[in-house]
């Protein structure tokens, strides 16, 4: 059970963190885009990063090319066609308007391509979803605010709001009028927190922002109070295992905390996170965290049953889904 694919859902992914190098390179010739790579050996041997900075540089560098509602379809079908293969069956999924934005391309263009494409998944693989807009940390919360109101205009395709990009320096607090608006008007809320940020910025998500999961969250574990608190009221959190690898907050992910975060009771999941740029989609870190952390069988089971329960589907949808999975699991 450890490393067969079980159904299973997908709640933290960055869509133009799926940006493999060959639609990169595709998106570019399409939209006239220079890239400062020859070709796409070029682009993976530049996925080599020291910290989260390192990352995001690449990261919106790359986001150049995506310029048309053309270009976020093809970017958000390909995401659906790998998860499918990865026994995803509900993918939760983050994109940051204001990174195509700032650079002039329309909100429409980006929201029109990833909702019609998720909608097609939806159709035609059989895969439900939910999409939330972030906010990128680093940019005023103003222009938060602005984004939300964008965002509301589209009520009948997004269902909550995030935060993201770089975390030091930018505590959640700063954008609680932001989360406030967005809860007044009928959006759920998650947050970017306990990555490299301390585990402060997980009560302030939790106690300002209000936010129903933690993405990340993994700093948690240095205050005993906060992980007694994230047990009792069961919070979610969304864990990105090779992410946290591939941006140094663990060395290896023999030193990844996962394992001992579920085995406290926290409601962990396992997630891919930004998987063109971090060496591996959903499916792999489940193997890779799987065999590298000893989980059990029963633990990885656990794992996707706690996926579907911090969903944000409708009772009855979460119900079927973890039926299926008990019947994979009662197969073994």
């Amino acid at each position: 059970m450890a490393t067969r694919v079980v159904p299973k859902a997908e709640l933290h992914l960055h869509l133009e963190g799926t940006l493999e190098p060959e639609l990169l390179f595709e998106l570019a010739a399409r939209n006239r885009v220079s890239l400062p790579y020859a070709d796409v050996e070029a682009v993976r041997a530049a996925y080599v990063f020291a910290d989260l900075q390192a990352f995001l540089d690449v990261y919106y560098a790359a986001c150049q090319t995506l310029v048309t509602d053309r270009d976020f379809y093809d970017l958000t079908h390909a995401y659906l066609m790998r998860a499918r293969a990865d026994g995803v069956r509900h993918a939760e999924v983050f994109f940051d308007p204001q990174t195509h934005t700032e650079r002039g391309v329309p909100f429409d263009a980006v929201l029109h391509g990833i909702a019609d494409a998720l909608a097609d998944g939806a159709r035609d693989l059989g895969i439900t979803s939910r999409l939330i807009p972030c906010f990128l940390r680093h940019l005023p919360a103003d222009a938060a605010m602005a984004t939300l109101e964008a965002a509301l205009v589209h009520r009948d395709v997004i269902h909550g709001v995030g935060l993201d990009s770089s975390e030091v320096g930018h505590p959640p607090s700063e954008f609680a009028a932001v989360f406030d608006r967005a809860r007044a008007e009928g959006l759920l809320t998650v947050a970017h927190a306990g990555e490299e940020g301390p585990p402060a910025y997980i009560w302030e998500a939790l106690d300002l922002l209000h936010a129903r999961r933690i993405d990340h969250g993994v700093r948690c574990l240095e205050d005993d109070a906060l992980v007694a608190r994230l047990v009792e009221d069961q919070v979610p959190l969304t864990v990105c295992p090779l992410s946290n690898v591939r941006l140094r907050i663990f060395p290896t992910l023999a030193d990844h905390p996962v394992a001992a975060m579920l085995r406290r009771g926290l409601r962990v999941t396992i997630n891919s996170d930004d998987p063109a740029y971090f060496g591996g989609y959903v499916q792999q870190n489940y193997v890779e965290t799987a065999d590298t952390l000893g989980l059990s069988a029963d633990e990885v089971v656990q794992v996707a049953r706690n996926s579907f329960l911090a969903s944000f589907l409708e009772p009855a949808e979460r119900d079927a889904h973890l039926r299926a999975l008990e019947d994979v699991a009662a197969a073994e």
